[in-house]
Formats: structure tokens, C-alpha cells, sequence
């Protein structure tokens, strides 16, 4: 008589030894979305956008190269998004900050030296214009932005139509001749008596400009006028 055995093993696959389980949860790729558009932006503020290739750049967010298209169509859609991202940074350090305080920073050897860190629309305006159309619209919204915010705090009491174009007018030129300072002083050598030069004189007139702009201003309205 014959007796027929049967086994049932039950195995649990796991993962090899020094292999990773390499399934991403939706919010740690939007994270590391997050993380490759930062570090493009800093790396374009400090080396223009033909500066940098995609290899490089994957590989300072710590990703590898194949890994990009699985987050942007070009390299060009990652140029815009970090563009649009530094431009809002920018727009959000000076919300709460005066005209003249604005100016005192941004028109500084400290904002000069560290173009990684500081304003896209110093470190990229002059790339920006000479790339697609999506990357110039994203410019012209994140200088908007941050003329609202500065012309919110530069606003006088009132709302004249007249006086709300005076001092857009005033923001305008105050951000035109800072953005143009910091440039030209970055396109001096590092060590240049130059580059000291123009931002001490641009910095001291711009305020200068501010002072007598604010001066010229009509006295506030008491509630009873």
C-alpha cells in the first residue's frame, strides 16, 4: 500500500539582500518634485540656465539621470518651473518690508556675492530674454508679484487712481535701477573697487530717490478732512 504525501510550503518573498524596495508613494514624489525644482533654481541663479545640464543637475538633487523624465516632458518645463519658484521666493522675502528696507538688502555686496541664494530676476533676466516665450511669461507674473508687494507697503493713505500709479511708477524705477545695480556690479571681477562702487552709489541715490519721493508725498488725510 502506497501513501502519497503532499507538502505545502508557504514562501515569503522578500526583497534580496542590499536591494531596496523602490516603490514611491505619491507624496514622496511630489517631495522629491519639490526638492529637484529648488535645487534647479539655485543652480541656474548661480550658473545661468545653459550653464547646467539635466545630468548634473539630477545628480546634485541626488537622483540619478534617468529619473528626471519621470517628473518633467524637457528640460526646458523644469527651467520654467524653477524660474517661477525663485520669483515667488523673491516676492515673499518682501512682503512686510519698505521700499528703502527693500533696497538696503537687495542692493548689498552680500546679495551681490551670493547668487545662488539671492533674486532670479538679477541672476536670470538677461538668460530670460533670450529664452522661449513660457519662460518670459513667467518673469513678467514674478515681477509683477513683486512689485505688488513692494508698491503694498509703499502705498500713501488713500486711493486715488493717481496715487496708486505715482507709486508704482516710484516702485517700478526703484526695482529697475536695483536689479540693474546688482547686475552690473556682478559683471565686475570679484575683488574689482568697481563692483563696490556701483552698488555703494546706486544704493545711496536710489534711497536718496525714495526720501525725496516720500517727501513730496500730500500729508494723510485726518478723518474728519
Amino acid at each position: 500500500m502506497s501513501i502519497d504525501i503532499y507538502v505545502c510550503l508557504t514562501v515569503e518573498r522578500r526583497p534580496r539582500k542590499g536591494r531596496l524596495d523602490m516603490r514611491v508613494t505619491k507624496a514622496q514624489a511630489e517631495q522629491n518634485r519639490a526638492h529637484i525644482v529648488a535645487t534647479a533654481a539655485r543652480l541656474f541663479r548661480e550658473r545661468g540656465y545653459d550653464g547646467v545640464g539635466v545630468a548634473e543637475l539630477m545628480a546634485a538633487a541626488g537622483f540619478t539621470h534617468g529619473g528626471f523624465y519621470k517628473h518633467f516632458r524637457s528640460k526646458a518645463d523644469l527651467m520654467a518651473e524653477a524660474s517661477a519658484s525663485g520669483l515667488s521666493q523673491t516676492a515673499a522675502q518682501a512682503e512686510g518690508r519698505d521700499a528703502a528696507e527693500f533696497v538696503e538688502r537687495y542692493v548689498s555686496r552680500e546679495h551681490r556675492d551670493g547668487r545662488g541664494d539671492g533674486c532670479t530676476i538679477a541672476a536670470l533676466s538677461g538668460d530670460a530674454a533670450r529664452q522661449p516665450a513660457d519662460i518670459q511669461k513667467e518673469f513678467a507674473a514674478g515681477i509683477e508679484s513683486l512689485l505688488t508687494a513692494l508698491q503694498t507697503q509703499s502705498d500713501t493713505p488713500g486711493d486715488a487712481d493717481a496715487d496708486q500709479r505715482a507709486t508704482r511708477t516710484m516702485v517700478i524705477d526703484m526695482l529697475a535701477h536695483s536689479v540693474g545695480a546688482v547686475m552690473l556690479s556682478r559683471a565686475c571681477p570679484d575683488g574689482s573697487p568697481l563692483a563696490d562702487e556701483i552698488l555703494d552709489v546706486c544704493r545711496k541715490e536710489i534711497l536718496a530717490s525714495l526720501a525725496r519721493g516720500n517727501s513730496d508725498q500730500p500729508a494723510a488725510r485726518s478723518p474728519e478732512a
